[in-house]
Formats: structure tokens, sequence, C-alpha cells
């Protein structure tokens, strides 16, 4: 758990760092070069160097042991970090969308639009290429760890690239076509929003789930119940419930046995589905079976 702990804090610290410098970097070339686009995509970066610290704090808090009060441990605190994220990203894309609406609205109503400066086009080219490695650097730690913040947190770092890419397309667009074209920045503005809007949503919903407590899906529970049937002894395995708490899964399932065998050998064949659960789910699983005798009606 701690070198789980320690991977998840040294991959959050060095995003911390690198947000630190896109952020300010964007900003002040987006304000200094007249760039709609890229002063939103500085937002964006702002709001990934919010989600580093939630993702901090819910990987501290989610990396605790079981306790009394916390009987299949913490690692709820991080599926919470995740939602939280993905508030941050919502508040992100529309104050995107908003400001880039506002610079279309105004400018069909007569006020000039000014064009980018050349600065502005670099910074945000030099953006997709950093975000890019920091998503790929996250996403591995996500996925080893299978920590649900980190693959949040990578995921905002995937859409800072994209909004990057629009950013330049739109820049792009308003420097080199004209000035007839330079609607072209805050109309990438506005997409950004848009994609980073749906994104938010599909991970809130994700995460959602998850803090309420829904099944791991059909694909999984079956699956599940492949890996039950396969081991000797077990019979009708059935009443399986399945939820997932932070990185680890929760299992708990009836399964039923050969009503002539004595506890000991009832028990081992318990032992040996828990085992099995536990090297397909992982070892810090929750698995609880309940063992019920086969009816001679149900021989199979």
């Amino acid at each position: 758990m701690n070198q789980r702990k320690n991977v998840a804090v040294r991959v959050t610290l060095v995003s911390i760092l690198w947000n630190l410098v896109l952020s300010g970097i964007k900003f002040a070339a987006g304000i200094y070069g007249r760039s709609a686009a890229l002063v939103a995509d500085g937002v964006h970066s702002l709001s990934d160097l919010l989600s580093d610290l939630v993702v901090l704090a819910g990987v501290h808090y989610g990396s605790r042991p079981r306790d009394q009060s916390h009987h299949y441990g913490h690692g709820k605190f991080e599926t919470l970090a995740a939602i939280i994220i993905g508030l941050i990203l919502l508040i992100a894309a529309l104050e995107i969308a908003w400001h880039g609406g506002l610079n279309i609205y105004r400018h069909l109503h007569g006020k000039p639009l000014p064009g980018p400066y050349y600065i502005t086009l670099i910074v945000a080219l030099s953006s997709i290429g950093i975000k890019e490695l920091l998503y790929q650097y996250t996403i591995k730690a996500g996925n080893k760890t299978e920590s649900a913040a980190l693959k949040a947190n990578a995921w905002h770092h995937r859409t800072d690239a994209l909004s990057s890419v629009a950013a330049a397309l739109g820049i792009s667009g308003a420097i080199f076509l004209g000035e007839e074209w330079v609607l072209l920045d805050p109309l990438a503005a506005v997409f950004v929003g848009l994609w980073v809007l749906k994104f938010t949503l599909s991970l809130l919903v994700t995460s959602v789930n998850e803090l309420l407590e829904a099944s791991l899906g059909k694909e999984m529970d079956e699956k599940i119940l492949q890996v039950v049937q396969n081991i000797p002894g077990v019979q009708l395995p059935h009443n399986l419930k399945t939820r997932k708490v932070g990185h680890t899964y929760a299992v708990e399932m009836h399964i039923k046995v050969n009503r002539n065998l004595n506890i000991v050998e009832a028990h081992d064949i318990s032992t040996r589905v828990e085992e099995a659960l536990k090297s397909f789910l992982g070892k810090e699983s929750f698995i609880s079976i309940h063992v019920e005798p086969l009816e001679d009606a149900q021989e199979r």
C-alpha cells in the first residue's frame, strides 16, 4: 500500500510542477498575445493544478488501512477525489465555452476582435507535447496502481492536450488566414469547452455510480461466476453481489456444496473460491463466500 501511495504522490507532484509552469505561461502569452483560446486553455491548465491537489488528498486518505469505522478501508476517498476533479473540470468547461461564446457574440455585434500573436501559437503547440507526455506518465501509474483518482487526472491531462490542439488550430487560422478568420480563435475556445464537458459528464457518471456502489457490470459478474464454476466441488454459485471500493473490489456470493461434506471440507472449498477470486481481482479484494448444502434434487 505504501508503494502504491508513493507512486501516486510522485506522479502527482511532477504534474503539479508542470501545471504551475504551463498555466502561468498560457495566461501570460494569451493575455499579451490577444488569444481567447489560449487564455481558455490556461484556465484548463489551472483546473489541472487544482485536480492535482485533490488527487494528493484522495490518495493520502484513501491509502489508510481498515479501522473500526471503515471495515472496507478508505478507498472511497479516491472515488470522492475523482468526483471533485470532475466537478472542477465541469466548471472549467463551462467557463471556457462561455467566454468563447461571449467573444463570438460581441464580434458578431460589431465589436472588433484583435487577432492573436505568433507567440500564442508557439505556446499552444508546446503545451500539446508536454500534456500528452504527462497523460502517458500518469495513466501508466494509474493503471499500475488501479487508482481512479490518478486515471481521472490522467484524462484531465489528455483533455488539456486536446484543448491545446483546438487552441492551436484556432490561433493558426486567425493568424494565417487573415482578419476575416479571426473568429476561429474564440470558436476553438467554445469547441474545447464543449469537448471537455462531454468527457467530464462521462467521468462523473462513472465515479458517482462507484460511490453509490453500483455493480461491476454484467460482463465482470459473468467472469467472476466463470472463475468460481471452474473450482472443483463448487455447484450453483448464486446471489452474486459486486462493487468497487476505491482501487479494490468487493464480492459477496453464495455457493452450494455436497451436503455430505464435513465442515472442514466445505470450508476448504470456500477458501479455494476466495483464493481464486483474489488471484483474479487482486489480493486486496474483499471476498465473502456463504456456503449452503446442495439438495438431492439439485445434484448435477
